[in-house]
């Protein structure tokens, strides 16, 4: 099944909404896809995509410095987020 171009748009802006508002957190894909209510590969590439633009950023270590080595962590870039905070 294919999702238009308009739809896809609208689960970004999703996700962004949801990135925004759980800040300083930093959600795993997972999180995210359950909160949107999307399939979580679904959300992963839309996550990419975002990354591609410069609107989101994965976070790959934890808090420790360790890697995270299947999972990623996600945030809003800093740009995006201080224009969002305007906004609000």
């Amino acid at each position: 099944m294919k999702i238009s171009t308009n739809k896809k748009e609208k689960i970004s802006e999703q996700i962004l909404s949801y990135l925004f508002h759980s800040f300083p957190n930093t959600p795993y894909t997972a999180e995210i896809a359950r909160e949107i209510i999307r399939d979580e590969e679904f959300v992963k590439r839309l996550l990419l995509d975002l990354t591609e633009k410069g609107l989101v950023v994965p976070i790959k270590k934890n808090n420790k410095g360790n890697p995270l080595l299947k999972r990623s962590k996600w945030r809003l870039s800093t740009k995006v987020y201080e224009i969002y905070k305007s906004k609000s």
